[in-house]
């Protein structure tokens, strides 16, 4: 990843963490808080799982809309506008009775707060890929997504308890958005933002940003980026299907161990798992990690599926299950950060993330249909084979391009 002699060198890390907060916390209170809350008030498993995918739908279709991100306002202003929006989008959801009757306006209102949310994730993407060299992309993936996923926890955790412990829900989603709004101080310590296509016409912008585009994908890094994220890799997919009270009473887990598991112990290892992913991605390539990471969170699958169905044995897969795709997402960062270039950061990386939701989004629905018809143990297993089939249709085509006369990187 190249960086100009003008490119100041980024803030501590830890900022990137503060800053990503909202955008994991909105999808934990999704994919935690009320899909665990669905089948207690009258939902099926499919329908549960329809929760992430109105969330999903949005973050794979959010390349269409990341070029105005690099070409409008600053990516300081977008944060703290998408930031508001995003704390309003929290208060709609816990304000809404969950029910069969409310399925279709919840699942609306969850729609439109992701889509809001996703230009907070573009902020902050788009200030990160000017202010981070090539030695410290592991280092940097994992703080950024320890703010997503622990987030993710977060906003899982804490809202589940808020909405279910406070007199109204609606207070719940309140407090939400007020940690939301107090993350936008974390900007304070951001280096300003030096637009590559700045002073020119909104037309000239545009085409800047699809030159960068096509230079990425023209590369051999870009283009086996592009397609490992395709490919249902490392998705983590299962964890909102194993969030439903009606999957986790499977191994006699209830309220507290959802949680606490799904939840705040969930976001605390996920985030170690974060850590740990980038150390891996200092030491080998990041795609090499990735689909090595995916493998492995394959297996973790499979463990679970052959487990006895007992609260122990949730406990201890769960929080395996969240280690692994801590790991996962760390490597896939990494991935990113190593095919894009500085030159506009949130349309190139949202082009990466965009791809890699698709399969998350599909694949929660597929288990959740799974789990529905099949049993949870066989949901478990076709995440696992789904996996491996990725991982090897991964290998076969890096050989292939490997062999091609593409350049290297950006």
């Amino acid at each position: 990843m190249s960086r100009g002699p003008s490119q100041p060198r980024g803030p501590h890390p830890v900022v990137w963490t503060v800053l990503y907060l909202p955008f994991g916390a909105l999808s934990g209170f999704v994919t935690v808080a009320l899909t665990f809350l669905a089948t207690k008030h009258g939902l099926s498993i499919s329908e549960g799982a329809l929760l992430n995918g109105a969330q999903m739908g949005t973050q794979w279709l959010k390349w269409l809309w990341a070029p105005v991100v690099d070409v409008t306002l600053t990516p300081r202003k977008w944060y703290v506008l998408s930031t508001a929006a995003s704390a309003v989008g929290v208060l709609g959801m816990a304000a809404v009775p969950l029910g069969p009757d409310t399925l279709g306006v919840l699942l609306a209102i969850i729609a439109a707060a992701s889509l809001i949310n996703s230009a907070v994730g573009m902020a902050v993407e788009a200030l990160i890929a000017q202010a981070t060299p090539p030695d410290q992309v592991g280092r940097v993936s994992a703080w950024f997504q320890a703010g997503n996923l622990g987030g993710a926890g977060l906003g899982g955790g804490l809202g589940l308890f808020l909405v279910v412990h406070l007199p109204k829900p609606w207070m719940g989603g309140a407090i939400m958005g007020v940690l939301f709004m107090l993350c936008c101080f974390a900007l304070l310590f951001t280096p300003q933002h030096q637009s590559l296509h700045a002073h020119t016409t909104s037309f000239e912008a545009v085409k800047g940003v699809v030159r960068d585009l096509k230079l990425m994908l023209k590369t051999k890094g870009g283009l086996l980026s592009a397609v490992l994220c395709i490919l249902p890799v490392g998705t983590g997919a299962a964890q909102a299907v194993l969030t439903q009270a009606k999957v986790a009473g499977f191994w006699g887990a209830g309220e507290r161990e959802v949680e606490l598991l799904q939840g705040l112990a969930a976001g605390f290892v996920t985030a170690v798992g974060c850590f740990a992913g980038g150390w891996v991605c200092q030491r080998l390539a990041p795609r090499t990690a990735y689909a090595v990471i995916g493998v492995g969170l394959a297996l973790v699958a499979a463990g679970m599926a052959l487990s006895p169905a007992t609260v122990l044995m949730y406990v201890v897969w769960n929080l395996t299950y969240a280690f692994g795709v801590g790991l996962s997402y760390a490597a896939f960062t990494a991935v990113v950060l190593s095919a894009m270039g500085a030159g506009s950061g949130a349309t190139k990386y949202n082009v990466y993330a965009s791809l890699a939701n698709f399969p998350i989004w599909w694949l929660g629905l597929l288990l959740g249909f799974a789990a529905d018809h099949w049993g949870v143990r066989k949901m478990l297993l076709t995440e696992a084979a789904l996996g491996v089939i990725g991982v090897a249709i991964f290998a076969f085509t890096a050989a292939r391009v490997r062999r091609s006369k593409l350049a290297d990187t950006v």
